[in-house]
């Protein structure tokens, strides 16, 4: 029987497993020694095993390749943002079809990723690695604080600092040490975040949602606070251009088949789109969810589909899809289970159930002010009924 093999650092895309093993796959999950014990679909897997890191990229191809010699490995899926270099490089050492070493670069490291779009005549914030002194110190003169020192290979806001001046800039670059290659500065362009969640085959962007973070992901991470984000409207002006520019970004980067997570900045001074940055996966903090919800397309579960149609090379869209507006909004939680059942309102379409001391609902609504009404109000609920913060991590995990 062909296997595919799930590589994930995180416990997500269960839905991604029951469409492959629903479409006749042995399914073999490989994740941490620390995440075994969580609700993973198991009656869908055929096998799971864990490893103490999978950051020791030698350990886990010298594993997967020992599983190769009994099960026909013929897929392999980075499930998280974090193993998406590690299966490339896997892929490319078994001759598995799918993205390789060089573009998955494209999708991981942020300075790859902006050197090629500035190459290619995208737009994005001014940026210099932290590479050579001459360079940062003629971009500490000449690009408007303030900056962001960013790592080139984390997720999500994780790790940025915030510098406002040339001597805290250089301050932060000397403390990384031998880290500092590791590292990028980026002017922070103000304005709000936007975010598109596509999916791709043969190169062509066949399915794409665009969204509106109600605060930017680094103001949350770093100061606390509700995660919400929201449908943009439909059909308008905002909605076309960004659509075009992902387009051009998803062709550039060489992106052939799946899913996409993209962000963007709308530029408050200049009105302009940013493209800020990319990965080659689903949408972390439940945004399958909130896509779904105004759609109806699945993207764990396409995702899986387009995995196993490349052998026969085709693959369609569902045919019933929905055009709603649909918002998302998550906090920590001081309870473990938190109680949301005081929250009625017919628009509901989700709650999260599965993740302790989180809290998070999923609105569905046929016209966009009403999406708005709910998450401004969820917003105050949330503060008042739930929240909880704690500080920054400067890494995901160990």
């Amino acid at each position: 029987m062909k296997t595919i093999l799930c590589l994930s650092s995180y416990y997500k895309g269960a839905d991604f497993m029951i469409r492959c093993k629903a479409e006749g796959y042995s399914v073999v999950l490989v994740t941490l020694e620390s995440l075994l014990g969580k609700p993973w679909p198991r009656e869908h897997l055929d096998e799971v095993f864990g490893m103490p890191s999978l950051h020791d990229r030698t350990a886990v191809l010298n594993a997967i390749s020992y599983l190769a010699r009994t099960r026909d490995i013929c897929r392999i899926a980075a499930l998280d943002d974090y193993d998406v270099e590690t299966a490339a490089l896997v892929r490319e050492h078994l001759r598995i079809p799918g993205m390789g070493e060089s573009t998955a670069r494209y999708f991981r490291d942020k300075l790859a990723m902006r050197a090629r779009a500035k190459d290619r005549d995208i737009l994005v914030p001014d940026f210099v690695g932290v590479l050579n002194h001459e360079r940062i110190a003629e971009f500490f003169r000449t690009v408007p604080s303030p900056w962001l020192l960013k790592p080139r290979s984390e997720a999500s806001s994780i790790g940025i600092k915030k510098v406002t001046d040339a001597d805290a800039g250089w301050a932060a670059v000397h403390e990384l040490g031998d880290r500092q290659s590791h590292h990028l500065i980026e002017r922070m362009i103000p304005g709000d975040v936007l975010h598109v969640d596509s999916i791709v085959w043969d190169r062509k962007v066949i399915f794409a949602e665009a969204h509106r973070y109600r605060r930017p992901l680094f103001d949350i991470w770093n100061s606390g606070g509700i995660f919400a984000t929201r449908t943009i409207p439909r059909g308008g002006a905002l909605e076309t251009e960004l659509l075009a520019l992902h387009e051009k970004v998803v062709t550039n980067l060489g992106y052939v088949r799946g899913v996409t997570h993209t962000e963007y900045i709308l530029g408050r001074d200049d009105g302009r789109l940013y493209f800020l940055e990319t990965a080659a996966r689903v949408g972390g903090v439940h945004i399958a969810d909130l896509v779904e919800a105004s759609t109806g397309v699945n993207l764990w579960s396409e995702w899986a589909r387009i995995e196993l149609a490349q052998d026969e090379g085709t693959y369609a869209l569902p045919d019933e899809q929905r055009r709603d507006y649909a918002g998302l909004i998550v906090s920590l939680a001081k309870d473990e289970r938190p109680d949301t059942r005081a929250y009625t309102d017919p628009e509901i379409v989700w709650r999260m159930e599965d993740n302790p001391f989180h809290v998070g609902l999923v609105v569905r609504a046929p016209t966009l002010e009403r999406v708005e009404e709910l998450l401004s109000s969820y917003e105050r609920r949330f503060a008042e009924d739930f929240l909880a913060t704690l500080p920054p991590a400067q890494q995901a995990h160990a």
